[in-house]
Order: C-alpha cells, then sequence, then structure tokens
C-alpha cells in the first residue's frame, strides 16, 4: 500500500510539471492573481474580493482603504488553510467570539476571519447571520480540504486520471483513424460528385485541387476537435487531484465560458436568424417569379409593347439586383452587431472607399444601361468606334465586346462607347440603305461631264451599290490643281462596306485606265508629258514566277 501511495505521489508530481512546464508556466500565478481581483475591479467602488480555497469562492470580504479587500481576503485564505493543514481530524470545530471589531471565527481555537459589520452592509445582512454563514462556509472547506488529500482521495484521483487518458487515447486514436480515412476517400469522393464541374470548366479546375481544398478544411475541423479534447483531457486530470484543482477550474473557466457566450448569443439571436431566413426566402421566391415571368416575355407569351428580346436578360438582372438590396435594407437590423459602432464605422468605410474608388465602375455600369436600352447598338450590328470597325457580339454591363472585320475580339467600355461617335451600319433608317461614296481628284483639262461618267460607270461595275436610286456625282472641292469628285452609291451590305469600298477603288482606277485620264489624288506637283497610266495590261505572271520558271527550264 505504501509503494502504491508512493508511485501515485510521483505521478501527481509529474502531471503538475506538466502543468506548468508545457502550458501554465506563462499563466499560472498571472491568472491566480487575476481570477482573485477579478470581483473586486469590477467592484472597485465597495472594495469587495472573495475568499478561494482550492478553486471554490467561500465569501467575500469588504475591505478599506488602510486594508484592502484582497490583502484581506488572502490572509483569510492563508488562515484557513493553515487551520486545515494543522490536524487530519475529519471533523471540525467552529467557534464564534464576539469583539470590538466584529465576530471573529474560530477553527480548532485557531483565529481564521473576523465578519465585520461593514461585511454584513455588504451582504446586506444581519451580523450574527453572516457570522454563522461564514462559519459554515470555512468548516466545509476545511473538511473538504482535508478529504481530498487522504491516501484514499489521491487513489481515487489517480484511477480517474488514469481513466481518462485511457479515454484521450482511444480519442487520438480516433483522429488518426479519421485522418487517413480522410486522405484515402476525398479524392473518390470528389471525382465521384464534382465529375460536372471539371466538364463544366473543361477540366480547368482539377478534382484533386477540390479535394486538397476538402481535406484542408476537415483537417482543420479535426485539428480544432483534437485541441478542445486535449485541453478537456487536461483539465479533467488536474481536476482529479486536490493540489492542482484551483488550476483545472481555471482552464475550464478560461475555455468553457467563451464558448458556453457563443452558444447563448447563437440561441439568443434565434428569432433573428429565423427572420433573416424569412427575408431570404421572400426575396428568392420573389426573383424566381421574376425569372419565370421575363422567360415568359423572351418565349413571346407576354406582349410589352416596344420591349425588345434582347432586353430582357439585363432588365431581370437589373430587378433581382433591386430586390436584393431591398432585402439587405430589411436584414440589416437583424443582422448580429449591426446596431454596434464597429458595424457602422466599417459601413461608412466601405461606402467611402466605393465612393472614392469606383468612379470609372459607376459611369461604365450607368453607360452601359444606356446603351442597352438606347437601341442605338444591338448584338449583331456592325459598328465603327474611332478606328475600330466590328460586329456587337456582346453588350455586358461594364464593356462591350466588338468582333473587328480581321477577327480580333475588342473589348471597348461602355462609357468610351457613350463619349464617341458610333457609326452603326446595321440599322437601316429608309429603304435606301446606306450611302457609300469615295473621293478622287481630276485635274482640270479633264472635261467633268466625261470625269462624271466614269466615276458612275465604276460604280455601277461595283457589286453590292444599288443601281436604284442611281449613283450620283457630288464636287466637294476646287483645290489648286484638281477639281475633288466624289461617288455615291447606295449599298445595303453593311456589313461588307469595306469589301464594296475595295471593289470601287478598284473598279475607278481600271475605268479611269481604260481612258487614259490620271487621276491626280493625293497629291500633285507639275504636269507630267505623258499621263501615269499603264500602257499594257498585266500578263498574269509576277517576276518572281517568270525567273522560276526560266530556272525550271
Amino acid at each position: 500500500m505504501t509503494q502504491l501511495i508512493h508511485t501515485l505521489g510521483l505521478f501527481r508530481q509529474l502531471l503538475i510539471a506538466v502543468l506548468f512546464f508545457a502550458l501554465l508556466a506563462p499563466l499560472a500565478f498571472a491568472q491566480e492573481t487575476d481570477t482573485q481581483t477579478e470581483i473586486a475591479e469590477e467592484q472597485s467602488d465597495t472594495f469587495k474580493a472573495p475568499v478561494i480555497v482550492d478553486g471554490d469562492t467561500l465569501f467575500f470580504l469588504r475591505g478599506s482603504s488602510a486594508l484592502p479587500a484582497q490583502e484581506r481576503a488572502e490572509t483569510v485564505q492563508d488562515n484557513i488553510v493553515k487551520a486545515a493543514e494543522s490536524s487530519d481530524s475529519p471533523t471540525v470545530t467552529i467557534a464564534y467570539e464576539e469583539t470590538d471589531l466584529g465576530t471573529r471565527i474560530l477553527v480548532d481555537g485557531f483565529a481564521v476571519s473576523v465578519v465585520t459589520v461593514a461585511d454584513s452592509e455588504l451582504e446586506q445582512m444581519e451580523l450574527d447571520v453572516l457570522s454563522f454563514l461564514h462559519g459554515e462556509a470555512i468548516e466545509d472547506a476545511i473538511v473538504a480540504y482535508r478529504a481530498n488529500r487522504t491516501d484514499q482521495a489521491r487513489v481515487s484521483g489517480a484511477i480517474e486520471a488514469i481513466a481518462w487518458t485511457a479515454g484521450f487515447a482511444a480519442f487520438v486514436a480516433l483522429i488518426l483513424w479519421i485522418h487517413r480515412r480522410i486522405r484515402r476517400r476525398t479524392v473518390k469522393f470528389v471525382k465521384r460528385h464534382l465529375r460536372d464541374v471539371e466538364t463544366a470548366t473543361a477540366k480547368s479546375v482539377q478534382a484533386e485541387a477540390i479535394a486538397a481544398l476538402v481535406r484542408y478544411g476537415l483537417n482543420f475541423v479535426l485539428l480544432v476537435i483534437f485541441f478542445l479534447g486535449f485541453y478537456y483531457y487536461l483539465s479533467f486530470v488536474l481536476l482529479a487531484f486536490a493540489e492542482t484543482r484551483y488550476f483545472a477550474q481555471l482552464l475550464l473557466t478560461y475555455l468553457t465560458e467563451p464558448v458556453l457566450l457563443i452558444f447563448k448569443g447563437i440561441i439568443s439571436y434565434i428569432p433573428n436568424l429565423i427572420m433573416l431566413a424569412l427575408i431570404s426566402w421572400v426575396a428568392m421566391y420573389i426573383i424566381k417569379g421574376m425569372r419565370v415571368f421575363f422567360d415568359a416575355v423572351e418565349a413571346g407569351t407576354f406582349e410589352m409593347g416596344d420591349f425588345e428580346r434582347h432586353w430582357v436578360n439585363p432588365t431581370f438582372n437589373i430587378a433581382r439586383v433591386v430586390v436584393i438590396l431591398i432585402a439587405l435594407v430589411f436584414a440589416v437590423p437583424y443582422i448580429p452587431g449591426s446596431d454596434s459602432a464597429a458595424f457602422q464605422g466599417l459601413t461608412i468605410l466601405v461606402g467611402a472607399m466605393l465612393s472614392l474608388g469606383a468612379n470609372s465602375v459607376v459611369s461604365n455600369m450607368l453607360a452601359g444601361l444606356f446603351v442597352i436600352y438606347r437601341r442605338s447598338t444591338s448584338i449583331g450590328d456592325r459598328i465603327q468606334i474611332g478606328d475600330h470597325i466590328g460586329d456587337v457580339v456582346q453588350i455586358k454591363l461594364m464593356e462591350t465586346h466588338l468582333k473587328s472585320i480581321k477577327n480580333e475580339l475588342i473589348s471597348i467600355p461602355n462609357a468610351q462607347l457613350m463619349n464617341s461617335d458610333v457609326v452603326n451600319f446595321s440599322k437601316k433608317t429608309d429603304g435606301s440603305g446606306l450611302l457609300l461614296h469615295t473621293t478622287v481628284g481630276i485635274g482640270y483639262e479633264e472635261p467633268p461631264e466625261k470625269v462624271e461618267a466614269m466615276l458612275i460607270e465604276a460604280a455601277s461595275r461595283t457589286k453590292g451599290i444599288k443601281a436604284k436610286p442611281e449613283p450620283f456625282v457630288l464636287w466637294t472641292a476646287l483645290a489648286d490643281y484638281a477639281i475633288n469628285y466624289q461617288i455615291n452609291g447606295y449599298s445595303t451590305r453593311g456589313s461588307i462596306i469595306p469589301k464594296i469600298r475595295s471593289d470601287l477603288h478598284r473598279n475607278i482606277v481600271a475605268v479611269f485606265n481604260e481612258n487614259n485620264v490620271q487621276i491626280m489624288t493625293p497629291s500633285y506637283m507639275a504636269d507630267p508629258p505623258e499621263p501615269k497610266i499603264p500602257t499594257e495590261d498585266w500578263n498574269g505572271h509576277l517576276a518572281h514566277e517568270t525567273h522560276e520558271d526560266t530556272d525550271k527550264s
């Protein structure tokens, strides 16, 4: 039996060493003082301090400027411990003695505490009643102090600690088993349930990457559970021994109280959470109803006058944003912490950041709405913006995408689209079509009627220019050395304007060469002795082709 008690004593000392050096070395002494003075700090106006023995608060004492409450409480604590350690008897004799200061409490003839009138005023009780209650608390504390330090109590504590250790070992084995299962099963689970994600993203989102994220999240949860398990295991083991019970109560208090506060906060916010869920459900129901309505409009089931079908999606998106914003306005008062100064300050900060840094974003968004609804540009139209010519393939809220005639994708901010001149080759203003034109400069020596006839002939040869209405010529300038003639022809093929203009230029050169008329554009220095026109037709062979044929022969 003596050997067993000695072994248990060594085990207890080992636990105390682990406590101080592994976990509580930086905290133990400071936290003991902080816990004892917590209530004194909160009730500094009454100089109140608790008397604590083995982690249990027995009662509170009133202090004064001459004898602070904390100092008085520590003296009573020391006296109670001395009285408890002075004997191993399971019984205690409590006596009361009236003095000038108050009622003195004696334990087996040893003075432990004095209950003063100030203490009775603090507790709002009669002095003799309060003295009797203090005496009972001291008696129970001393009996418990001695009982917890008997050989039987130490054996019971050791058995309890061994049981907790075995349970913690099983808990660790379970955590490791789950960890290994997570490593093996995560990839299989993700591949089986997220195969569609890989297909939709053309495998840019790999199942292995998703599995790694899921595995990281699950391992983090396991780590938190392990930490909580270890924390409570250490607390319960220390709670099994009287010498470490106070530190165990500190550990339980530091973790359990915040967790309980969180749970209490969640429970108290359940009505608000129900209201938030109701607001979210109503908003989602309204959005689904709008989706059904706009789908019917797009399908032609409902007629809305001049409402165009390509307006359906942007209008739905705008309406959805409006519903979400209204829902947020109703939901903000029910969000936890929404009435705090921190939340209000954060809201002001976010608003200031958006107002200062989102000017271009807002201007592009508003411009996008004007582009969508003003009907000047639609998807499929061929337009010209500055030097860019292309077909409109997508109109977004922030930008418009063009596919150029060179098959390039051009992204133009909507603000630029609003502030630039837009030429639309696809919109029909009347039945005649677009008026295609180009200008040439011809010398004054050429008869104007002949020049006009040649230009009209070139236009009539050009495929894509309409015969009715007929092409016509305008004199745009009487320049220094030439008359500028502008040939105009109607065309309904706005999508191939560059090709039609190129063919027109080709036919103008051909007609003028056939009639031995020199084009003076773009510059003129002097009259040459002979017109600068080709003297013979091209034989269809390039110079390098002729050399290659000669080498082959």
